[in-house]
């Protein structure tokens, strides 16, 4: 689980970031990410009802993107809010496939 500090988790912060934020978009995953005035950055992953309508499905999705993320946050620039927007081909991937995918995604955003 992403500490805290590292949680994008207000209403008014991820509609901002949707209204103003730059897209870079991958297969897999796609992600929104704008500057933010803070000393860490933080995330949140969206996996919607469209990717698959089982939870569980989903659920997991999410807790491996999490952690992909929760393991690189001392390489991640700091000061950044991340949406990270997960697709329907992300399902059946590997978490090594994933983890590529989405640190592609960071790399041409710059945030790696």
């Amino acid at each position: 689980m992403l500490p805290r500090a590292h949680r994008l988790h207000l209403d008014k912060d991820i509609k901002t970031l949707f209204a103003k934020g730059k897209g870079v978009f991958d297969v897999c995953c796609g992600l929104k990410f704008r500057k933010n005035a803070l000393e860490t950055s933080r995330f949140a992953v969206v996996v919607g009802t469209k990717v698959s309508k089982r939870a569980v499905i989903r659920n997991r999705l999410r807790r491996q993107i999490r952690e992909i993320v929760r393991l690189r946050l001392a390489t991640l620039k700091p000061g950044f809010d991340v949406m990270l927007l997960v697709r329907k081909e992300a399902i059946g991937k590997t978490y090594g496939e994933l983890e590529k995918h989405v640190l592609g995604s960071l790399r041409k955003a710059g945030i790696v």
